[in-house]
């Protein structure tokens, strides 16, 4: 058991029989009444996202997580196959917990994965991917002072704004959160 003095980012919650991984959480201290924990919380199992509040010091329940550095080998139907970068053993993590992350992953990139019990929670990527245009318009002569946008696939597939001077083969950085173009990699 844990008060809420010890929430953080990431720790991962009991409540209801549910898991609950807090994604924001801010102490407040009123000038009048006691004090609270505000809290985002996302349902490990389901991704709902909900806000929650906690009077401070109140007990509460944390699950157990083993947060281990992975690599990703191949997809396998509609699973995907992450190997332990420690002891190489392989983990298959099904598809529904990879969810939209699919779009970011890309052979022998590094990610974290969470366990809980030996099941699988959620994965965690890193805050950018560097991947290269595999389809793209070509931009028009003139077009290159304009901040206009074109879209462009990458090679997972996934489809992002880029500008407009880009062309097919080049390499770009992503951001995993927002799926933003964040510049250009000269390789």
């Amino acid at each position: 058991m844990a008060t809420t003095n010890d929430i953080k980012n990431g720790t991962v919650l009991k409540l209801d029989g549910q898991l609950w991984n807090v994604i924001e959480f801010q102490h407040v201290k009123p000038g009048k009444g006691g004090a609270f924990v505000r809290t985002k919380i996302k349902n490990v199992v389901s991704g709902k996202i909900q806000d929650k509040t906690f009077n401070a010091g109140l007990k509460i329940e944390t699950a157990t997580v083993d947060r281990r550095d992975y690599t990703y080998l191949y997809k396998d139907g509609d699973d995907f196959v992450f190997m332990d970068v420690q002891d190489y053993d392989q983990v298959t993590v099904p598809g529904p917990v990879v969810g939209d992350d699919e779009s970011f992953l890309l052979e022998n990139i590094k990610v974290n994965i969470a366990m809980h019990d030996g099941t699988p929670l959620y994965i965690e990527l890193p805050a950018s991917v560097v991947m290269e245009i595999t389809y793209t318009e070509p931009g028009l002569q003139g077009d290159r002072s304009t901040g206009g946008t074109k879209p462009a696939t990458v090679e997972t597939g996934y489809q992002i704004q880029v500008p407009l001077f880009l062309e097919t083969g080049t390499k770009v950085k992503v951001d995993t959160r927002s799926g933003d173009y964040l510049g250009r990699v000269n390789d």
